[in-house]
Formats: C-alpha cells, sequence, structure tokens
C-alpha cells in the first residue's frame, strides 16, 4: 500500500513538473520579449534558479540536517545529469545552436567552476564555510556579470511586434509556474527516495541517482519546452546557469551552514564531470552546435556512468 501511495504521488509530482514548467518559460520568455534581454540571459538567471530551486532545498535541509554526503552528491549528480541528459534530449527535437560568446564565456566558466570545485575538495577533503562563502560571493559577482550583459547586450526591438503576454499574465505565469517546479520537484524526490528505500539502496546511489535525477526534472522538462518552442538559447542557458547555480549557490549555502566532508567517490564524479564538459564543449565548436548524433552520444556515455556508479 505505501509503494502505491508513493507511485501516485510520483506521478502527481511529475504532472506539475511538466505544467509548472510550460508556465515558466511562457512567462520567463513574455519578460525577455518585453525587456529586450537576450533568452541566454534570461535562462541563466531566472529560469536557471528556478528549475534549481529542488537542489537547493535537498542540499540545504541535508546540511542542515549534517547529512552532507547527500548534498554533494546531489549537486554533481544533478549537473553530470543537466549536461548529459538535459542537453542530448534537446538535441532530439532540434540541434542546439550554440553562439561564439557562450563558446568563450559562459561553458568555459562552467568548467573552471567545477574544477574549482575539485582543487578547493582536494585541498582539505572538504568545503569549509570559508569555501562556501567564497562560492556565494562568486556567485554573486556571476549575477552582477549577467546583469551587465544583458544591459549591453539589448535585443533590438523587431519591425512587427508579435503579441505580447501583458505584465501581470507573465508575473502570473512564473510564480504558478516555479511554485508548481517546486512542489513538483519536492514531490518527485520524496517518493521517489521512499520507493528507493524500499529496494535497499545506500544513500549516496540514492543522492547520486534518484535524488539527483528527481531534482533535475525541471531543468529537462523546462528545456526540453524551451526547445520545442524553438527557444533553444534559453534551453542552453538554462543547464549552464542551473550547473553554475548548483556549485555557487547550492554548496555555497550547504557549506557555509556546515562544512562538506569529501570522500574519493566524490573526487572521481568532480572529474567526469569535468570530462563531460570538456567533450560537451568539443561538440559545440565543431559546428557552433550540438547536432542530434552528439546528443545520443551524451544520452549513451549517460547511460554508461549509471551503469557505473552502480557497480562500483
Amino acid at each position: 500500500m505505501q509503494l502505491l501511495k508513493s507511485l501516485i504521488i510520483l506521478i502527481v509530482g511529475f504532472v506539475l513538473l511538466i505544467k509548472g514548467a510550460d508556465f515558466f518559460v511562457e512567462g520567463s520568455s513574455a519578460v525577455a520579449k518585453r525587456l529586450r534581454i537576450p533568452s541566454m540571459i534570461i535562462g541563466m538567471t531566472i529560469v536557471a534558479m528556478g528549475t534549481s530551486l529542488p537542489e537547493c532545498a535537498v542540499s540545504v535541509t541535508a546540511s542542515l540536517t549534517g547529512n552532507n554526503s547527500l548534498a554533494i552528491s546531489n549537486a554533481v549528480g544533478s549537473n553530470i545529469f543537466n549536461l548529459m541528459v538535459v542537453c542530448g534530449a534537446c538535441t532530439l527535437w532540434t540541434p542546439m545552436a550554440v553562439s561564439q560568446k557562450t563558446l568563450k564565456q559562459e561553458l568555459p566558466f562552467s568548467i573552471a567552476m567545477g574544477v574549482i570545485l575539485l582543487i578547493l575538495g582536494y585541498s582539505g577533503m572538504a568545503i569549509s564555510r570559508a569555501d562556501g562563502l567564497i562560492f556565494l560571493v562568486i556567485f554573486v559577482c556571476f549575477l552582477m556579470w549577467m546583469v551587465r550583459a544583458a544591459k549591453a547586450n539589448p535585443v533590438q526591438p523587431e519591425e512587427e511586434e508579435p503579441k505580447m503576454l501583458p505584465g501581470w499574465k507573465c508575473a502570473l505565469y512564473i510564480l504558478l509556474g516555479g511554485a508548481a517546479i517546486m512542489w513538483g520537484g519536492d514531490l518527485v524526490v520524496d517518493s521517489a527516495s521512499a520507493i528507493a528505500a524500499n529496494f535497499g539502496l545506500s544513500q549516496n546511489l540514492i543522492g547520486l541517482t534518484i535524488v539527483a535525477m528527481g531534482t533535475s526534472l525541471p531543468e529537462l522538462v523546462t528545456s526540453v519546452v524551451a526547445s520545442r518552442k524553438g527557444e533553444v538559447d534559453m534551453a542552453l542557458g538554462n543547464v549552464l546557469g542551473s550547473n553554475v547555480f548548483n556549485i555557487l549557490m547550492v554548496l555555497g549555502a550547504a557549506a557555509a551552514i556546515s562544512p562538506i566532508a569529501f570522500v574519493q567517490e566524490n573526487m572521481i564524479d568532480i572529474i567526469l564531470l569535468t570530462v563531460m564538459s570538456l567533450i560537451v564543449w568539443v561538440f559545440a565548436w565543431t559546428r557552433k552546435q550540438v547536432r542530434r548524433s552528439e546528443g545520443i552520444i551524451m544520452l549513451l556515455v549517460y547511460a554508461a556512468y549509471m551503469v557505473y556508479i552502480c557497480m562500483r
């Protein structure tokens, strides 16, 4: 009976995530057009932070309860899922075009944050409170950089302005969508964790798989919806922004509350995250886009990674 209840809650969570993501993308895209802000910037800020709320909630709660192994595995596992599965799935609908600016700035910055996490974790086999505060300061600087970029490169108005959503409806869509995403993500994580616990899976494995995939569902659904709507820049921006947010804000806040201990598996996973990021970077450099065939390769790489962490 308990298992059936968890399955029902899981389905309800999926429905909330899908509909919430649809509303969130619609509202955010309308805001970008109204303010003449590039979709990439909206994707890396508003949408990325909104879809990363589940990761933030899980990791901060884990830190407050002293269960920090879940915090690090959740953040790193979510980043790997975002990079391989979310980007890979988006290419199944349309090739993911990548701008020169993204290749030279956003992607390298995302990779650099993973390398910094690896260095700080290796230096003392932990992320200290001071490291957490450093991450939070970098995050604030990152947001300021995004705002400056938006002001410096406003979107030029089109000759024929499309019909736009009224301001109050944009705000309503974003608020309702964000609430549905957060609530749906919580329901999915809680029910999936309960189902996993029934089968006797370890907590570290749950963090890298069930919890990481559950908290990354908003990114997956939001990016796929954005890709299907033709907002490819928003889809890629959401992934890169979420990955930066997960390291700087999520782990930064969790470490500032309570230092996060590192184990050897964490180091290996961060190295694999860095290697996978470089693979995506190479794919993007070839033709300034990630093609469907490359997206399928990314999905297969993630499947191989799943097999590896289940066997180790």
